[in-house]
């Protein structure tokens, strides 16, 4: 009962509308490689990048993406995504102390503290594969022979998203824990060697299985090449470290703060591997709003196994840790309704998700804008907002082209520089938008570009709404 409750009430919660800009370019691709039989390697969408080398590390979900919204539509989509997030926090709740009600509560801080990163993104697989990880390397010290679902996750992974080197990641901080605790006598040597012996050998194929992907060897670079993008880092909201003084951070900070707190002042030893995967989730959920998540997915067992620690053998706490055994026929009756109450929730939940969407997504990208460039023949190229591309690749691929999206990998810095140059107008921007061609633009009306657009001769505006507006050059000799 209680697990049916918790399932539900994390796939409520996860149930999102498609309001993530990138999920309409991976739905274009995923409709190309099905239409060609192939991965693209270079860029099919934007003039600027169009034919350069472009790593499609998620062409694997793009497929799956595009079969079950070509099969259910887009509420196959809110569905899927909604059951893998739940999935991945349930995992982390069968790996936890304490269940059902202190792993549970445990459980709902942690995803409660990851909703702002939620939605119908590629990345939310990486979630589900990371809880997988974890699970089977807890498991493994027990079984090591389960060790080996590492290497065929890690084949999955690698054409799923770029995310699969915290899988390794967590295999090396694994190894070193195993280490640690060998050398600091919490283990006996026969028992470190053993488990190292084991990681070192998934560890390696692992890192073997990483090339069998379209892309080949080039997908060892791609995570770190992400990681050292300044574009990524100081244009893209949720690389940046989360801001406490917001409410919806608040969650995180306290689970960060009392995990620490746990693990510090713990009666019981903890063991060099939870130190060490705690430590530097934190840190990398600290550092981007993105990595939450998998810290949430760290700590929730940590936590939970810490306070059943400091609740045994307190009598007042017997009925958190050990639920008594109720089966009268009132309970029966009351657990019956409690339970068709909250599927009936969660129902109408997805029921007002999905009958939202098309107002959904004419309040968060250019619907109107779209069917009209649709209709006409606007001067290209066409310059667009930035988190606007992936929806314009979606409606107009291939009448039209974008000059960015959310691609920002494809793009580099240089590029993300000088666009937001010119979108903010700042100086030099009538020399830069010549030089670059640019015959329209499709913006939002507040945007500092379309704003001095409008008092330069030679643009007019020929479409507006309060979402967007186009304008073109009168004078197409520029």
């Amino acid at each position: 009962m209680f697990l049916v409750v918790l399932a539900a009430g994390l796939f409520s919660l996860a149930a999102r509308d498609l309001s993530d800009p990138d999920i309409w370019w991976h739905l274009r691709t995923g409709q190309l490689i099905l239409e060609t039989r192939s991965v693209p390697h270079t860029d099919p969408f934007s003039y600027t990048r169009r034919g350069e080398v472009w790593i499609a590390h998620e062409w694997l979900t793009e497929v799956f993406l595009y079969l079950a919204y070509r099969v259910a539509g887009k509420g196959a989509l809110v569905i899927g995504f909604a059951a893998i997030i739940a999935a991945a926090f349930l995992i982390a709740y069968r790996r936890s102390p304490g269940r059902p009600y202190l792993a549970g509560a445990m459980t709902a801080w942690g995803a409660l503290a990851s909703v702002p990163t939620w939605g119908v993104r590629p990345q939310m697989l990486t979630l589900l594969l990371v809880s997988l990880f974890l699970f089977f390397l807890d498991q493994s010290e027990l079984n090591p022979r389960l060790l080996w679902w590492l290497p065929a996750l890690t084949l999955l992974w690698v054409n799923l998203h770029g995310g699969y080197a915290v899988g390794i990641g967590l295999i090396v901080l694994y190894f070193a824990g195993s280490a640690l605790d060998w050398a600091f006598g919490r283990v006996s040597r026969a028992q470190a060697v053993s488990r190292m012996r084991h990681l070192t050998a998934v560890l390696f194929a692992c890192l073997m299985l990483v090339p069998f992907n379209p892309s080949g060897t080039r997908l060892y670079w791609y995570p770190i090449e992400t990681l050292r993008s300044r574009a990524l880092q100081g244009y893209i909201s949720e690389w940046r470290p989360p801001d406490f003084h917001l409410a919806r951070f608040q969650l995180f900070f306290w689970m960060v703060l009392f995990t620490g707190v746990a693990l510090a002042l713990s009666k019981e030893r903890v063991r060099f591997h939870q130190w060490l995967i705690a430590v530097v989730t934190a840190g990398a959920a600290l550092h981007s709003i993105r990595h939450i998540p998998i810290f949430a997915l760290v700590a929730i067992p940590l936590l939970s196994e810490r306070l059943e620690h400091l609740l045994t053998n307190r009598p007042w706490a017997n009925s958190l840790l050990v639920p008594r055994a109720n089966s009268s026929p009132r309970l029966v009756s009351t657990n019956a309704l409690i339970l068709m109450s909250v599927l009936a929730f969660v129902a109408l939940h997805l029921y007002h998700t999905v009958r939202e969407f098309k107002t959904s997504e004419a309040r968060t990208f250019p619907a109107a804008a779209a069917s009209f460039l649709t209709a006409e023949h606007v001067p290209v190229p066409l310059l667009n907002h930035y988190d606007w591309g992936g929806y314009l690749i979606w409606r107009l691929y291939p009448k039209y082209h974008v000059w960015v999206d959310g691609r920002t990998d494809l793009y580099g810095d240089n590029f993300m520089e000088q666009f937001l140059q010119l979108y903010w107008a700042k100086e030099g921007w009538k020399q830069q938008l010549d030089n670059a061609g640019i015959m329209s633009v499709i913006l939002p009306p507040s945007a500092p570009l379309a704003r001095s657009l409008l008092h330069v001769p030679g643009w007019q505006q020929i479409y507006g709404d309060g979402q967007a507006v186009i304008l073109t050059r009168t004078d197409i000799s520029k």
